[in-house]
């Protein structure tokens, strides 16, 4: 079997501490195979979380996102934009950019508002045109000493 030559990965971005967890997966993956990683953002939508800075912020919060991905390690760091829903936007961009793996932070949530309004991971997983990593970020310390 020949071995799998990513050459882009992508990293959506939504400011969010399951994003940042993300970011070190996709920064890692980019330093060890050499390849660019693209931090994506897309539009809100109607998820607009509590952790998104203004509108007229995020051009320079994503800047201090590249900025902790080159720190990660990533060979190469660059920046885009996606229009619409995030669900939809990271799907049509991975597929119009030749992206061969997206790295997304998932919060993980099984609760009310994930059963009404689903999850962008979940989505983009169904209907990515490429391998689609996700990542929970890290449980805290207390909660995996008294799991294990």
């Amino acid at each position: 079997m020949a071995g799998i030559e990513w050459r882009r990965i992508c990293c959506p971005v939504d400011f969010s501490e399951p994003a940042r967890a993300g970011l070190a997966v996709a920064a890692d993956l980019s330093r060890r195979l050499g390849c660019e990683l693209v931090l994506l953002r897309t539009d809100a939508g109607s998820r607009v979380s509590d952790e998104l800075p203004p509108a007229a912020l995020q051009g320079a919060a994503l800047g201090s996102w590249r900025d902790e991905a080159a720190r990660l390690g990533a060979a190469r760091v660059t920046l885009a934009h996606a229009a619409g829903p995030p669900e939809v936007g990271i799907v049509e961009f991975a597929a119009a950019e030749g992206v061969d793996l997206i790295v997304m932070g998932t919060h993980g949530r099984v609760d009310r508002e994930h059963m009404l309004t689903g999850s962008v991971a979940e989505s983009v997983v169904r209907t990515a045109p490429c391998m689609v990593l996700t990542v929970r970020p890290a449980a805290p310390a207390a909660a995996r000493a008294a799991a294990g």
